[in-house]
């Protein structure tokens, strides 16, 4: 059986990567990203741009979650529950897959 995106849990030993079907831009530390596929256009503010240029190649989560506190002034458990929102609406909007190690 396939998981559905919706399936798809989110914590920090995910392995989180950018799809390739999407055009990012930076405009002054803002972002803009479109997503070929739908033709939406996404806009995010400095610290979801930091997170999407992150995510351009394969990254757990603590590992993101690592560079927001070092170079934000942010609160730990405020930075777990933004950073898993925003990917979870990547996730929702197709920008991003998601791997998950599996136990057997």
């Amino acid at each position: 059986m396939k998981m559905t995106e919706l399936d798809t849990h989110i914590c920090d030993s995910s392995m989180v990567v950018a799809v390739p079907e999407q055009i990012f831009s930076d405009i002054g530390g803002e972002a803009v990203i479109l997503h070929i596929k739908t033709g939406i256009y996404h806009g995010l503010n400095e610290v979801g741009a930091r997170i999407w240029t992150l995510i351009q190649e394969p990254k757990v989560v603590k590992e993101i979650k690592q560079v927001i506190l070092e170079e934000y002034e942010v609160a730990s458990d405020e930075c777990d529950r933004d950073l898993i929102a925003l990917l979870k609406d990547f996730l929702a909007a197709g920008l991003i897959e998601v791997k998950n190690e599996t136990t057997a």
